[in-house]
């Protein structure tokens, strides 16, 4: 590390908080932008996993810092090819009745022949997770920004940074002796990329800028604006989605000039880029088709440009601060050594020790939530708002086995609850399709969806009954519903909301049916989500009647029907009819072994070090199983747990990151930081996106989730303060987490003990606090009024 940088970082440093390194990752290199990329590969380009995100919720870039040659990769949050298409079966349903026979008598060679056979897809489904082509269809980059300096000379001093606090990215570097700076940020309130790039002398900025794609992109210029645009396929052979983005320079000093393979900046003293962009996307089922984008890019970039970079950036700065800065933790309460990140990341494999490590995870999940989940925009996907392929992993769709669902299990209890909105605007678009699958392919009532889904409202089967028969997707994601309830209070929410809880506890009426030997309900044929057993008869199957993940988030999703039913004030028949069919359910069971069982048997595993948890909902992020109403399914989770791990468990970036706070609903610390570990470990890439490997954004926000899980839970019907708290945080402190009733609570420890707990009301609810044995009640409580209690539970005057 080079004099230069270390004084950037001291200054940086003594303006947020002394004496501790900011909430920022930092390097003293670029990502190197000149390696090319592999659009069509499925291995990441090693560069963007160095390069620094940014996005507002629809607009996101990857910010690379190359001193010659700049490269900002853009993408758009509708970026999607493919288009609406007919993927039910509606022979599936004649054959359930069948399959089930088969199952009942053991026979699970024929059922999973016969499963294979009739409950797939019609059609070429998700294109086996390469859907570019096919009408299922892709999220893929929207192109790159090229800022040519047409420089080859030498540089020092080199510094480049991603403040977390302000969303800023920053590149600094002295060559042939002139400083150069850049800023580049998405704004939300302006809905642009602006990129302002300075020199510390005179006339010292000439550069040129492209807009380009692998495919289906044009240039040219249009008055003093760059344009790109184009049309992605439909996979059907023709086209469907329309983009386009725009470019326009603003320079202090020098000339401008536009062709239509670029745009160029001579001899400026100081230059701000600015880029808009959008597609035709709108979320109506089933036209999904008719935003202006066109208009609308036209009129944000002439807005914006209307408008001093200063007022530019701090209309950015107060939008996202006002989110931001509700929460903060600090683990590290002595001086820290300020080395880059990489290499801090690098530090960590060798010594498994840098509280700030999993300060920076924390906040940097929070910070890409925000980035990439605004109201009124898409969901996060498998990649949250980044893409940098034509072909991503997976095709970047909506896996709702566990993958969107664990995106927001951090936004509710690190205090961000509006961009948990995006979520519920999707699961609106999907219950409209998912009734024509419920009836086409079962010829049953409410809707559904499987495993996978994507912006054109897709919500059949897989390919493979395999993986693509989880029929559970409608129920797990359904119960995000009452979760923001249990957060906000949001009356009007729930009642906007309630229709579609019911539709999918409607599904799952019909879709039960009982066990010929218990008289229970069980959900069948079904699979415990890409899990693999050996049926009694030999055989390899996935399929079975009434695995224990099905049974358990059909159980969360009834209860939190009728409970929505009763704050609501609904009465009708079918809330009680729930309300049986829930106590009726299969519950689940523990094996011979001690284990929490996964099926209705006791199968052999195939692979006992599965990286997926299924079997484990009902203790997190359900609440079904919890030391209160159940400790001794507790102790089989966690006899689960260790049997997983100790067959290689948590191996990927978001099982490891599911485990974290699994073994914090189980009150171990230091198993929960051990699975953090292997998350920063194994799994992290150098710019701390998480790895599946390939590149998903999962386990970032599951490590957010866990970390917070850690320190703070409110699932049991208290809020329990520091209930897993690591040994290796035996000091620090945290301000602004969420708790369930809407409290918000600020907590200070030293020497692995509670110091003093502040309890602010949002809604004026009671509560109960607990913190070790102790647990005390306020039985009213005055909206907006703080409660602190010192180290012995006692409210403090």
């Amino acid at each position: 590390m080079n004099l230069f940088t270390l004084l950037v970082l001291v200054l940086c440093v003594s303006c947020t908080k002394p004496q501790k390194e900011p909430v920022k990752i930092w390097y003293d290199q670029p990502a190197d932008a000149t390696v090319a990329d592999d659009p069509n590969g499925w291995k990441d380009d090693p560069q963007w996993l160095s390069a620094l995100p940014l996005g507002n919720g629809s607009l996101g870039a990857m910010v690379f810092g190359d001193v010659h040659q700049e490269r900002i990769q853009l993408s758009e949050e509708s970026m999607w090819s493919g288009s609406v298409d007919e993927n039910d079966n509606p022979e599936a349903g004649k054959y359930l009745g069948e399959i089930r026979r088969l199952l009942n008598d053991g026979k699970y060679k024929e059922a999973t022949a016969l499963t294979n056979q009739t409950q797939i897809c019609k059609g070429k489904g998700t294109g086996h997770g390469n859907g570019a082509e096919v009408p299922f269809g892709c999220f893929q980059t929207l192109g790159d920004l090229r800022i040519d300096f047409d420089k080859k000379m030498p540089y020092d001093n080199y510094y480049r940074e991603l403040d977390l606090a302000d969303a800023i990215a920053r590149v600094t570097y002295v060559q042939d002796g002139v400083t150069f700076q850049r800023e580049v940020f998405v704004s939300q309130p302006d809905q642009v990329m602006v990129v302002r790039l300075t020199a510390d002398k005179p006339g010292q900025l000439s550069f040129s800028c492209e807009l380009d794609r692998t495919e289906r992109f044009k240039t040219y210029a249009e008055g003093d604006e760059l344009i790109m645009s184009g049309a992605l396929s439909d996979g059907k052979g023709g086209e469907n989605l329309h983009y386009m983005a725009r470019l326009k320079a603003i320079a202090d000093g020098g000339t401008v000039r536009l062709n239509d393979a670029g745009l160029t900046v001579k001899d400026a003293d100081e230059v701000t880029l600015l880029l808009a962009a959008s597609t035709d996307y709108v979320l109506d089922y089933p036209l999904f088709k008719g935003r202006d984008y066109a208009a609308l890019t036209s009129k944000r970039l002439q807005a914006a440009s209307e408008k001093s970079y200063q007022d530019l950036k701090q209309a950015h700065l107060n939008e996202y601060q006002s989110y931001f800065n509700r929460v903060s933790l600090d683990i590290t309460p002595e001086e820290l050594t300020a080395i880059p990140t990489d290499e801090r990341l690098a530090a960590f494999k060798e010594t498994k020790s840098d509280p700030h490590l999993a300060e920076l995870l924390f906040q940097y999940g929070r910070y890409l939530m925000i980035a990439s989940s605004r109201p009124g925009t898409l969901p996060a996907n498998l990649q949250g708002l980044w893409a940098n392929k034509i072909q991503t992993p997976w095709n970047g769709d909506y896996h709702t086995d566990v993958n969107v669902q664990m995106n927001y299990w951090p936004v509710e209890v690190t205090n961000l609850s509006e961009m948990h909105l995006p979520l519920f605007d999707f699961i609106e678009m999907i219950s409209e399709p998912g009734e024509k699958t419920a009836y086409t392919q079962y010829g049953m009532n409410g809707w559904v969806v499987h495993p996978v889904a994507n912006v054109w409202g897709y919500t059949s089967p897989g390919e493979s009954a395999s993986w693509g028969l989880h029929s559970g997707g409608g129920a797990w994601i359904s119960t995000h519903i009452f979760e923001h309830y249990a957060f906000t209070g949001d009356e009007a929410f729930l009642k906007r909301m309630y229709p579609v809880l019911e539709g999918s506890v409607l599904f799952y009426l019909d879709w039960l049916v009982e066990d010929q030997e218990t008289g229970k309900l069980v959900s069948g044929p079904a699979v415990s989500p890409e899990n693999t057993f050996i049926a009694p008869d030999g055989s390899r199957s996935q399929i079975s009647m009434g695995p224990t993940h099905d049974q358990q988030v059909i159980w969360q999703l009834f209860a939190d029907y009728v409970h929505a039913s009763q704050i609501l004030g609904i009465e009708k028949e079918l809330v009680g009819t729930v309300a049986k069919a829930q106590a009726k359910l299969a519950g689940s069971k523990v094996g011979s072994d001690g284990r929490l069982m996964e099926w209705a048997e006791e199968f052999p595993e195939v692979e006992p070090g599965h990286r997926h948890i299924s079997h484990l909902f009902a203790m997190h992020p359900g609440a079904q199983i919890n030391f209160e109403s159940a400790p001794e399914l507790m102790e089989a989770a966690r006899k689960s747990l260790d049997h997983r791990i100790a067959n290689g468990g948590g191996h990927t970036g978001w099982s490891a990151a599911w485990l974290i706070n699994q073994y914090a609903r189980l009150h171990d610390g230091d198993k929960a930081k051990e699975s953090l570990n292997t998350v920063l470990a194994k799994s992290t890439s150098p710019n701390l996106f998480g790895q599946h490997p390939p590149f998903q954004m999962d386990a970032n926000f599951g490590s957010t989730a866990g970390i917070a899980e850690m320190l703070l839970q409110s699932h049991a019907g208290y809020i329990d303060l520091l209930p897993a708290l690591p040994s290796t945080w035996a000091t620090g402190k945290v301000e602004g987490l969420k708790a369930r009733g809407g409290f918000i609570v600020d907590i200070d420890w030293q020497n692995g003990q509670l110091i003093q707990a502040t309890i602010t009301s949002l809604n004026g609810l009671p509560v109960k606090l607990k913190y070790g044995n102790k647990l005390i009640e306020l039985e009213q409580t005055e909206k907006g009024q703080s409660y602190p209690f010192d180290s012995n539970m006692q409210l403090m005057n």
